[in-house]
């Protein structure tokens, strides 16, 4: 979203004065939300403003965890929420860059907070959740003259029609969306609006926190045992899950013209290491 740190100040200055809150930073914005950091008396808390429907489908996502695992969200109006700041000094991908022992401890946080997002919340789910046939039809609903994206595409395919569970998703789980909440432990922000196998939700873990870490000699066997470990997931399905990934996340990269080095790389050692077939079974 463009526009001037006073621009989004403006927007977001109704909530602020219905609120009760004051500035505590400038306000910015991302493609889908305008925030801004803000104090209510002296709680330290974010204030956020959906401008697309998925994002605020993902903000109710995020309410409906009620704060298991997740930031809190202390209000909410018309797209509009009060978010609990998470502002511990602990940082994932700092710590996944200190070194292959600091990266499995981050890769543990996160495969931990996976699991406690899928086990939170209380029925009946939010409205406005995406399966993931659907998320996955930018890879899978089209042909790949690329034999990588090709490989990728069947291994989605599979998957997709073989979940072994469907649960809500926090659906972009790495390292700047998990963060240190303090006594609260580590708590989930951002979450998209989706739902299905709760494989798909370990397979960012793999791409990030950046290619440097991702494409590292021995570090994706290296996680995928760490994954198995921590989940319980067979390391040849988490392998087809990071193929899968790897491929969507290549072709929206270039579709926005962005940097695939990171997904292709991961999605090209998971195949390798997946041998002949492709498949999860």
């Amino acid at each position: 979203m463009s526009g001037t740190g006073r621009d989004h100040d403006a927007a977001l200055a109704p909530w602020r004065e219905r609120w009760g809150l004051r500035p505590d930073g400038e306000a910015f914005s991302t493609p889908s939300s305008v925030l801004q950091p803000v104090r209510r008396g002296d709680e330290r808390l974010f204030l956020k403003r959906a401008v697309s429907g998925e994002e605020r489908a993902g903000g109710d996502v995020l309410a409906w965890w009620h704060g298991e695992g997740a930031v809190r969200v202390l209000v909410a109006d018309d797209g509009v929420q009060l978010l609990e700041r998470a502002g511990g000094p602990r940082d994932l991908a700092a710590l996944a860059r200190s070194g292959p022992d600091g990266d499995d401890e981050a890769t543990r946080i996160l495969c931990r907070a996976g699991l406690r997002l899928h086990a939170a919340g209380t029925p009946p789910r939010p409205a406005g959740l995406i399966p993931l046939r659907r998320w996955f039809r930018d890879l899978v609903d089209r042909e790949h003259d690329d034999d990588l994206l090709a490989d990728a595409q069947d291994t989605a395919l599979d998957l997709l029609a073989h979940p072994v569970g469907d649960v809500v998703l926090h659906g972009d789980l790495h390292h700047g969306n998990v963060l240190d909440g303090g006594e609260r432990g580590w708590l989930a922000i951002d979450p998209k609006p989706l739902h299905g196998d709760p494989g798909f939700d370990v397979a960012n873990v793999l791409c990030n926190p950046d290619a440097a870490v991702a494409l590292a000699a021995g570090r994706l066997e290296r996680a995928v045992g760490v994954i198995a470990s921590e989940t319980g997931m067979g390391e040849r399905r988490i392998l087809c899950w990071a193929l899968a990934w790897g491929g969507l996340s290549a072709v929206w990269s270039e579709a926005d013209g962005g940097d695939a080095t990171a997904a292709r790389g991961v999605a090209h050692r998971a195949r390798a290491l997946l041998g002949e077939g492709t498949r999860a079974r």
